[in-house]
């Protein structure tokens, strides 16, 4: 009996062991080698994993977080009024998920003093099996690049990755359109708290884990929507703050620091802001994270040149309208 019983336990875990061992393998030769869009990267993951192509250790802030953040901060006017480097980590809609992988990657390569959460990403609602999907394609990176077999080539069998891409913006997009929005119900008082939901509280707990364990400061930042933010998210987000203290900014309820005018700064009726509003958002930020923190400028070290040439990129585009 005990033979019958024993023996598919035993044919279970040599299957599970293989089947794992064939999933890392795969998982190697199927990981894009590079960081560019040809190599497997989508648009987005291109622009928020062109942290991957900048120097080891050079990066001070790094901020995740879905287009509420690469619509509000420019790590380009940082370096410009304060010389410290930053890199947004940001893609459209970004679940909380992917932001702790986002984060997750990044330590891998970088040690950011500063790290910021663009706290619309908090509320955005998923299902258990996309939460467990994610850590899986952590773990297993062909479960995400599957698609690669099209594209691989001799290098991809034999060669380590090597990442050469990164974006002169880093990670912020532009965009100077403007369709006003509508600020009569815009962050009406109210006591009530919006629930964050409970697997956000767990990716909030592990993204609180990474930062200590890599030694970096969790801050978690409300950018300027009419259409996104409210009094009940902002006492929600207050609460968790002082509960795990931790520092928050929302620039939702600082107009004096934090000046947006509505008429003019918003490119889609207040869901985000234009370059104007991020002109703001980006000043006010800029002087808070040198007064907080010792972030020293580095405008004038030979081994940070390549920032002022993308500075210059960054001027050129502004030009150009």
């Amino acid at each position: 009996m005990k033979t019958r019983i024993l023996f598919p336990a035993i044919k279970g875990t040599c299957f599970l062991f293989l089947l794992g061992v064939l999933l890392l393998a795969a998982s190697w030769l199927f990981m894009p080698k590079n960081n560019h869009k040809s190599f497997g990267f989508t648009d987005e993951e291109m622009l928020a994993g062109g942290i991957l192509g900048e120097r080891d250790n050079s990066i001070d802030v790094l901020v995740v977080g879905d287009s509420e953040a690469y619509s509000s901060i420019s790590p380009m006017q940082l370096w410009e009024q304060h010389g410290f480097t930053s890199y947004l980590c940001s893609t459209s809609a970004q679940p909380l998920y992917d932001s702790y992988r986002y984060l997750r990657q990044a330590f891998e390569h970088q040690s950011p003093r500063v790290v910021i959460l663009e706290t619309n990403a908090i509320f955005r609602t998923y299902k258990l099996n996309d939460y467990l999907l994610s850590r899986a394609k952590v773990l297993f990176s062909v479960l995400r690049y599957h698609d690669r077999w099209k594209t691989l080539s001799v290098n991809d069998f034999g060669g380590e990755a090597r990442y050469t891409w990164t974006d002169d913006l880093k990670g912020f997009r532009y965009n100077t359109k403007v369709v006003p929005a509508d600020t009569r119900k815009y962050m009406l008082p109210t006591d009530a708290e919006q629930e964050i939901p409970l697997l956000n509280r767990a990716c909030l707990a592990e993204m609180m884990a990474l930062c200590e364990e890599n030694g970096a400061q969790l801050i978690l930042v409300s950018t300027p929507s009419t259409l996104n933010w409210n009094y009940a998210r902002h006492n929600s987000i207050a609460a968790f703050a002082a509960e795990h203290g931790l520092t928050y900014l929302d620039m939702n309820t600082m107009p004096d620091e934090v000046p947006v005018n509505w008429e003019t700064d918003t490119r889609d009726k207040g869901d985000h802001l234009n370059y104007s509003g991020a002109v703001k958002v980006t000043r006010y930020l800029g002087q808070y994270l040198t007064q907080r923190f010792e972030l020293s400028d580095k405008r004038g070290a030979a081994d940070f040149s390549s920032w002022n040439d993308a500075l210059q990129h960054y001027r050129n585009t502004i030009a150009a309208g």
